[in-house]
């Protein structure tokens, strides 16, 4: 079973983001870079079907130079081997573009089963994972929180609103991760020192033959959300004058009722 994982880095969630210069871009000189958390399941996932069946699991991602710190924590928690795409050209692709790089490179690795995050928290389009099991002609089942291979088939639970969806689908095949999937693992000391060992390949775009796609969508101004203002608090002799005064407030102040 060869396995490939979607990876992306993302600024940590705890980060304190603010917009560089541009107007256009966040500024990344004191951002801590991590594994996206919808990631991490992929990579978890992944792992536990290496253990099950055997194979191969591989990290794929598209990135910098400092990408690879993400793909070699892959590797600590268990991944055999890494491919980074860096190229300068991929820095103004969007999510299609980016989807378009990671199946023109899939197309030169083999895979049974590829897994990735629904999506990413730093953009949140949920487009990456879709759009590559489109551009490889292959079946896509997104939001999975349980999955089994039988047959040289994958079933998969898929959330839906109010319940849950049974699907499969033969393989080779891509499915996106949802939180409930797994628990994923931390790297530890062995297989981060194992990780510096395994193979990490890094190709540029002329390597898979391909040119950088043209975006379909930019960003065209990054702003701040509004500050916060503080609470006010309703005075009143009694419950009935302070919800006179409350409705009164929400009336003629923030004009909602």
């Amino acid at each position: 079973m060869d396995i490939v994982v979607l990876l992306k880095q993302v600024p940590a969630t705890e980060a304190m983001i603010g917009i560089a210069d541009d107007g256009k871009s966040i500024k990344t000189d004191d951002i801590k870079w991590v594994i996206n958390p919808y990631d991490e399941f992929a990579v978890e996932e992944a792992l536990k079907i290496k253990e099950e069946q055997g194979g191969t699991v591989t990290i794929l991602s598209v990135g910098t130079d400092k990408t690879v710190e993400a793909i070699r924590t892959g590797l600590a928690m268990g991944a055999d081997n890494g491919v980074l795409i860096n190229d300068p050209a991929t820095a103004g692709c969007d999510s299609l573009g980016i989807a378009k790089i990671l199946a023109e490179a899939l197309k030169t690795m083999p895979y049974d089963l590829i897994i990735a995050g629904q999506r990413a928290v730093d953009d949140d389009n949920y487009i990456v994972g879709g759009a590559v099991a489109e551009y490889l002609g292959i079946p896509q089942i997104s939001l999975v929180n349980k999955e089994e291979i039988v047959d040289g088939k994958i079933r998969c639970n898929r959330t839906v609103e109010g319940g849950t969806v049974v699907l499969d689908a033969p393989l080779p095949a891509l499915f996106t991760t949802q939180r409930g999937l797994n628990e994923p693992r931390y790297a530890s000391l062995p297989g981060i020192m194992k990780a510096k060992k395994k193979p990490l390949d890094t190709k540029t775009l002329s390597d898979i033959g391909i040119e950088a796609p043209s975006p379909k969508v930019g960003i065209a101004a990054l702003r701040m959300p509004p500050e916060r203002v503080g609470g006010r608090m309703i005075e009143g002799e009694s419950a009935q004058e302070k919800a006179a005064l409350l409705v009164k407030a929400l009336h003629e102040e923030a004009k909602v009722v």
